[in-house]
């Protein structure tokens, strides 16, 4: 076959391995302007590859909205975003590469980007750009950076997936259409433009009223009083624990009539012993949303770890980290993936799954696009950076567990009578750790019980009646709201952390243990109120589900954005027509988030915002008080409530990402600062 090949990846780093792999690492390196791309020759073909850097085409609406006014969002709904192309320099380079070639003869562009919808709009907006002729536009499939996996891949060349990219397409619409209209509205209603804008967002919302309703339960918890009876026993130098049967007790009169019968016992009688073996299987292979669980709970961020984890993926150490399969393909190497660890930093780890059946466990989820996340390269703890060796141990780990025997167990459940009261030992004893001396990520429920002989007496050696309290509902963790994001059909597997990472910029959630703040919590209860259909998962999900019809060719992009733009279009009548209440209501909350401290006239000092957008403090009895006082202009600040004992303004805290929290007051002209000058 003659002519030329044109391959479009999505990024720089994957174009330069692709173009090693295919050319056996004798491909040059050249430039168009910026942008780098490699040539080669092979198989009497002329080959470029060249790079993106994502999407190089973007949408918005025409110029005339930049003007924020509430009267033009009803026309906004009705108005189709234009296409700009953002990286005009990866544009001219893609058409000029493209031009040459064209000049030699035949060419054949083959879209080489991630395969799942985005990377299927990236390419197609390659190709855009180019205005190739559809009979010569191809597209290589891969989930892995690998030598085998990328030849494969240009060995079977497949046709682009106009549906795959048309429901990415139709996603970037709908939630500019949702998050541009909703967030003017909440900005122009509560007088909060500039820097500081209210953002809203057709999955951003729901997610944030999850967190919110959490927060709102744990608050409103009213803790119940329970009483417990723990008791310390003694066999053979052993000692462990057992409580009453009937724990735990709701009434105070009958726990006391209990223990009153056993406080002064010195030994119980063994009555009862029950011995169950037990399997513990092998956790089932890493999807996107069970890897972003797993990584956050040792303690990454989730927009962290899916960074790091298309870091490793492009680097040729990992496969494809966005999917949502949970079984792997018949068509994988299990054997040949974990022999590659025999001479690693996970050898000893390998050397055990080798010598076992290897008998792969499945989840729940299959899926045709990609396999579940697993190891397709080695590397070594010394070579990687702290966070992606975490990640990378993470990964293999997991596929090795998930390889692994099952754990067997021994659970025992032992009564003993203590004055005629049952009381029971529960023990948990491993006998075989099984996947679990691979997979160590894991809660360790370890509680030994010594070997009890029936109606035997053992020693009592100390009891007590406790008082405890029934506990509130945790907070979501990162990992935790991914999952529940999963199971109300909010978001992607590759869009989930990105919207988590979004309400911590803007400022509405904060900690991993995640907290609304007043201004995400005064957003979504205002919101609730007037117009619940955007704070509920319902109208979000069904849009998902439509998308994800488009993707499988049973509906038109054109339809589902349309039906968008009709919920829309009703919602925002909703909106307005309580736009005074919602303003009001979220204006009162920011008010009194932004208080600062007491003034020295007595008035009360606010957080404000100049007509340049800076922020600075400023007196409720303005204009008779003009005290102001500068603020650090990047950072959220959260008042402490002490005053500086030098000069007597307010102390706060500022938190920077990436930095140290640090504390000042407000004063600049303050005694503390001229001696840290």
């Amino acid at each position: 076959m003659s002519g030329s090949v044109f391959v479009i990846c999505e990024k720089a780093n994957a174009a330069r391995r692709i173009s090693s792999i295919l050319s056996g690492n004798r491909d040059k390196a050249n430039k168009s302007g910026r942008v780098q791309y490699h040539t080669f020759t092979t198989d009497e073909r002329d080959y470029a590859v060249v790079g993106l850097r994502g999407h190089i085409i973007d949408i918005d609406f025409p110029e005339e909205f930049k003007r924020w006014s509430r009267k033009r969002l009803k026309d906004m709904v009705w108005t189709d975003a234009e296409k700009i192309v953002t990286e005009s320099g990866i544009a001219s380079a893609l058409k000029k590469i493209y031009g040459e070639l064209s000049a030699k003869g035949d060419v054949e562009v083959v879209v080489a980007t991630d395969f799942d919808r985005e990377g299927e709009l990236i390419g197609v907006e390659g190709i855009g750009v180019l205005d190739a002729p559809e009979d010569q536009v191809t597209r290589a499939r891969f989930s892995a950076l690998t030598a085998q996996e990328v030849k494969n891949a240009f060995s079977n060349i497949e046709k682009v997936d106009r549906n795959l990219a048309e429901a990415a397409e139709s996603r970037r619409e709908i939630d500019l259409l949702w998050g541009v209209i909703l967030t003017r509205f909440l900005s122009l209603s509560t007088r909060r433009t500039g820097k500081d804008f209210l953002s809203a967002g057709r999955v951003q919302t729901p997610t944030l009223a999850l967190i919110n309703k959490r927060e709102n339960e744990i608050k409103a918890f009213v803790p119940e009083p329970y009483w417990v009876i723990p008791a310390n026993f003694e066999e053979d130098g052993v000692r462990f624990k057992a409580g009453h049967m009937a724990e735990p007790f709701r009434d105070e009169a009958d726990a006391n009539a209990r223990f009153a019968k056993v406080e002064a016992a010195s030994a119980g009688k063994v009555v009862e012993v029950s011995v169950t073996p037990k399997e513990v299987k092998p956790p089932a292979p890493f999807d996107t949303t069970a890897f972003l669980r797993a990584a956050t709970g040792q303690g990454l961020q989730a927009s962290r770890a899916m960074s790091v984890a298309e870091e490793l993926y492009t680097q040729g150490l990992i496969s494809y980290p966005r999917t949502d399969n949970t079984v792997y393909p018949g068509s994988l190497n299990l054997k040949g993936t974990a022999k590659i660890f025999e001479d690693s930093d996970h050898s000893k780890e390998a050397a055990y799954v080798l010598a076992g059946p290897m008998t792969p466990s499945r989840g729940k989820k299959t899926s045709t696009d990609h396999p579940p996340i697993h190891p397709v390269g080695v590397a070594r703890r010394k070579d990687l950076q702290k966070d992606h060796w975490m990640v990378y141990d993470l990964v293999v780990r997991r596929f090795l567990g998930s390889l692994s025997p099952a754990a067997r167990v021994e659970t025992s459940e032992s009564r003993i009578d203590v004055e005629h009261e049952p009381f029971i030992a529960k023990g948990y004893r491993t006998v075989d750790p099984g996947w679990r001396q691979v997979y160590p990520f894991f809660k360790s429920e370890e509680s030994h019980v010594p070997k009890l002989t029936m109606g035997s007496e053992i020693k009592l050696t100390d009891i007590n009646l406790l008082r405890k309290e029934t506990k509130p509902p945790s907070r979501y963790s990162q990992g935790n709201i991914i999952q529940e994001m999963e199971r109300l059909g909010l978001g992607t597997k590759s869009t989930r952390h990105e919207i988590l990472s979004k309400l911590y910029s803007r400022g509405y959630i904060r900690g991993m243990s995640i907290t609304p703040t007043a201004t995400g919590g005064a957003v979504v209860d205002v919101l609730a109120k007037h117009a619940s259909e955007i704070t509920e998962a319902e109208m979000t999900a069904e849009l998902e589900s439509d998308m994800g019809e488009i993707a499988d060719g049973k509906m038109t992009k054109d339809d589902v954005v349309k039906r968008s733009r009709e919920l829309l279009d009703k919602v925002l009548d909703t909106l307005e027509e309580h736009s005074d209440e919602i303003g009001i209501g979220i204006r009162k909350v920011l008010l009194q988030e932004n208080v600062i401290g007491k003034c020295e006239c007595g008035g009360t000092l606010y957080t404000r915002q100049s007509k340049a957008n800076k922020r600075f403090v400023g007196c409720s009895g303005y204009p008779e008080c003009r005290n102001t006082y500068p603020l650090p202009q990047y950072g959220h600040i959260e008042p402490t409530g002490e005053t500086c004992k030098s000069c007597g303004s307010p102390v706060i805290k500022v938190i920077t990402k990436g930095r140290k929290p640090w504390i000042t007051c407000i004063d600049m002209g303050c005694e503390t600062k001229k001696k840290k000058e």
